[in-house]
């Protein structure tokens, strides 16, 4: 009997997960589409002009850029956005001497203890320190931010999809909402707090524009400073950040793949030297 009961159980238990299935399969078929604003008018990232020196097999750092890069953050982004896992002492590899990684380093307070009286305070990092936080907890950094903390910036261009071309188009992306987004949508809007961006998943993101007029930063090199160059010159450091052995990893790569073919290339003559005087038996 308990048998089956139990075999009852288990058939009315299939019939209404395929009773599910197949309604649920049914609207699906049956009911009509409705395209959300965000799938219609999100736009996948695109590359500058003339695209970043570090693309492609054969690409480079670019370290004038990264240097500059390094500015934009600084100077724009630094007042938002930490970058906890770069050290100052990493700065060497974008070219920077000893002496100046120091005076880099110099520029910059962190946390620290009085040696005096053991109270916490401030003091000139030094280069074995990392990129300071603009803000003690994320409670601050929420407070400080309509309740949206701001991610860390080290590995940024690894964590999303095409990570250098989308900082790139997210930062030069922002602007009022078309008017024929609003012709197929008018119900959307960007609520108070929220600024429209079309390279933006949900086209609504809660930083605000972080550069937004020419000049903003004054290049120590001379290079014009318009808000495409500075967008670029960011989004290449912050590659940089993310993986910082990417090209020495492309340029270990190519000799190892000589290597490898000549190897194969190698091994298959050796197979026909060993095996030249065997001949297959006759069926």
């Amino acid at each position: 009997m308990i048998r089956i009961i139990g075999a009852l159980v288990g058939l009315g238990f299939t019939f209404v997960v395929m009773w599910a299935f197949g309604n649920g399969a049914y609207n699906a078929i049956t009911e009509d589409h409705v395209p959300a604003a965000e799938y219609t008018y999100y736009k996948k990232p695109v590359a500058p002009a003339g695209g970043f020196q570090q693309d492609g097999p054969f690409g480079t750092w670019d370290l004038a850029q990264l240097q500059r890069g390094y500015q934009v953050y600084k100077e724009v982004c630094a007042a938002c956005h930490s970058m906890k896992f770069v050290a100052f002492r990493d700065m060497a590899d974008l070219g920077y001497n000893e002496d100046e990684v120091k005076a880099l380093a110099a520029q910059v307070q962190v946390p620290g203890i009085d040696p005096n009286t053991g109270e916490a305070t401030t003091r000139p990092a030094l280069p074995i320190d990392y990129f300071p936080s603009p803000y003690p907890n994320n409670v601050a950094a929420a407070a400080a931010n309509n309740n949206a903390i701001p991610p860390d910036l080290s590995l940024m261009a690894k964590a999303r999809g095409d990570g250098t071309n989308y900082i790139y188009s997210l930062l030069t992306g922002y602007g009022p909402i078309p008017a024929e987004l609003k012709a197929d949508f008018p119900d959307f809007d960007t609520p108070t707090g929220l600024y429209f961006n079309q390279y933006f998943p949900n086209l609504n993101l809660a930083m605000a524009p972080p550069i937004t007029s020419d000049g903003q930063v004054t290049y120590a090199d001379g290079t014009e400073a318009t808000v495409d160059q500075m967008s670029k010159d960011v989004a290449a450091f912050m590659t940089w950040t993310a993986e910082p052995t990417l090209v020495k990893r492309k340029q270990t790569g190519w000799p190892v793949l000589g290597f490898l073919l000549f190897a194969t290339i190698l091994a298959f003559l050796s197979k026909k030297q060993i095996w030249s005087a065997v001949k297959p038996k006759k069926s």
